[in-house]
């Protein structure tokens, strides 16, 4: 072996590999760090995602787009983009996340919408987190990505599916426990433990994240 180590053309070998290595950690690289390891895009591949920060001008357009909804003329559904939503509608959702949140974001990756943001860890509590919380910094980029349902007239649920914390995926089984302390309140009747509340004028009958986009359908009956 070492013979061979010393020859050009085993370091030559060893060179393309790692270059080969290099070059294509896109493929191998979810394989490490447990993401999606069929190489298909999935819900915890948003690397190529499109994040946008939350703003008042976000917010000014999701309201617009929403407010025509009741209009008797109006259009029967809207089409919106992940921070007019996440600026307007989901300002309850984002304000139960820790006081120390900041820097936060939304993205529209396939059929979930994703929320982002630095916290602090410790607001959360460590036995929310368990051992994993021994393995991250003080303050850490939180991630949430779930879908949107209508529970009742006035109601609706952001379901979180997903939750990561820096590069670490939370094991599903503990995501209530993780929302329980988010939550600043108790849920109302008929959100699960696994959403957040999300209070909606009456006149919205359905919400869906599909290929991309958010629609918000009109309540006709």
């Amino acid at each position: 072996m070492f013979g061979c180590l010393r020859s050009l053309g085993c370091l030559v070998v060893i060179a393309a590999l790692a270059a080969a290595a290099w070059f294509t950690q896109d493929r191998w690289m979810p394989y490490v760090r447990g993401g999606n390891v069929t190489g298909a895009v999935g819900p915890t591949d948003v690397a190529g995602a499109v994040w946008q920060p939350l703003s008042d001008s976000a917010a000014a357009v999701g309201r617009r787009r929403v407010q025509s909804l009741s209009e008797r003329s109006g259009p029967v559904f809207v089409n919106l983009g992940a921070a007019d939503l996440a600026s307007y509608a989901l300002t309850e959702v984002v304000k139960q996340l820790p006081p120390s949140a900041r820097d936060v974001e939304a993205a529209v990756i396939g059929d979930r919408l994703y929320l982002r943001a630095s916290v602090n860890l410790r607001e959360l509590g460590s036995d929310a987190l368990g051992p994993l919380g021994a393995m991250l910094d003080d303050r850490e980029t939180l991630q949430l990505g779930g879908t949107l349902a209508v529970v009742q007239p006035g109601l609706a649920q952001f379901q979180v599916n997903e939750v990561k914390l820096r590069d670490f995926s939370l094991p599903t089984r503990v995501i209530p426990r993780l929302l329980e302390r988010l939550r600043r309140s108790p849920s109302p009747e008929g959100v699960a433990a696994d959403a957040l509340p999300l209070a909606i004028p009456e006149y919205i009958g359905d919400a869906r994240v599909a290929g991309g986009k958010i629609t918000l359908y009109k309540n006709v009956q």
